[in-house]
């Protein structure tokens, strides 16, 4: 909920960022104060403080601070660290170690039960219909793309992974009601997926985007599974983001896979394996 706050910081109206202030400054305080004292302390009215709340997706002000004292008072050893220059290989190591578990774990306190039933309800559906399932990504989400679209179709499901933007517009425009795009980006800004994402809608395609919250992408998609973290786009090489899109690829893969039946999946699974074992030295 921390990394949240400071993702959005900059994108919240001046009341509410002092709201945000307020938690970051001591957030465990923050989770035992009332309304009327915590619109005092960062100078705004109550309303305000429940915007806040809502803002960051929570249905008011108790399940905030419920979500806060779980991020508060979870205990988990693992902190996420800035590498520096003046660090040596091994502090350099573990720091990436550290911020992965601690991002991965942040991750699964915040997953939406809610939007992932809808988007695995989504891909079932289409593979029932037979309908088209696309992937679309460029750049280091082009990569996560490309994966999803690997352990799909070894579940012998029908998708493609395009991470051309003018492949991804001629994808949308062809795609119609049944079928889903799946979209990939870790700013959530990128013109040519919000582009095919709005297409594809507009023909009645179930569009799920992994991104961050709050973007142009996310407002423009059907469902949206949150992909927020504390890497900075302009200065992080995209490691944590990929981590989290490639965890939501293998949630909503096994949880298509189970849906299709252990007695359909593994027949192909092995299959699969047995030809590639001739590709394997012994």
């Amino acid at each position: 909920m921390l990394d949240r706050i400071r993702t959005c910081l900059a994108e919240l109206p001046p009341a509410e960022r002092r709201v945000a202030q307020l938690v970051l400054d001591d957030p465990r305080r923050f989770a035992q104060l009332p309304v009327g004292e915590l619109a005092r302390l960062a100078n705004v009215s109550k309303p305000t403080v429940l915007r806040f709340c809502r803002h960051l997706g929570c249905e008011g002000l108790t399940d905030f601070k419920f979500r806060l004292a779980a991020t508060v008072g979870d205990g988990v050893p693992y902190i996420h660290r800035s590498i520096s220059e003046d660090d040596d290989l091994p502090t350099i190591a573990h720091k990436v170690v550290d911020n992965a578990v601690a991002a991965l774990l942040k991750f699964r306190h915040e997953l939406s039960d809610a939007a992932l039933a809808q988007a695995v309800d989504a891909l079932e559906h289409a593979w029932r219909g037979q309908h088209r399932i696309e992937l679309y990504g460029v750049g280091n989400s082009g990569v996560v793309a490309e994966d999803a679209q690997h352990k799909l179709f070894r579940l012998g499901v029908n998708s493609r992974a395009f991470a051309d933007g003018h492949l991804q517009l001629m994808s949308a425009a062809l795609l119609q009601p049944g079928d889903v795009a799946v979209i990939f980006s870790n700013s959530g800004r990128t013109r040519d997926l919000i582009d095919a994402t709005e297409v594809a809608r507009r023909n009645g395609a179930t569009t799920i985007a992994v991104t961050r919250t709050r973007t142009p992408l996310a407002q423009v998609a059907a469902i949206v599974l949150a992909a927020d973290h504390s890497e900075r786009d302009d200065q992080d090489i995209p490691m944590i983001s990929r981590l989290i899109h490639l965890q939501y690829v293998d949630i909503l893969t096994i949880n298509l896979a189970l849906r299709m039946g252990t007695q359909r999946v593994q027949p192909l699974l092995k299959t699969v394996k047995a030809h590639l074992s001739n590709k394997r030295y012994r």
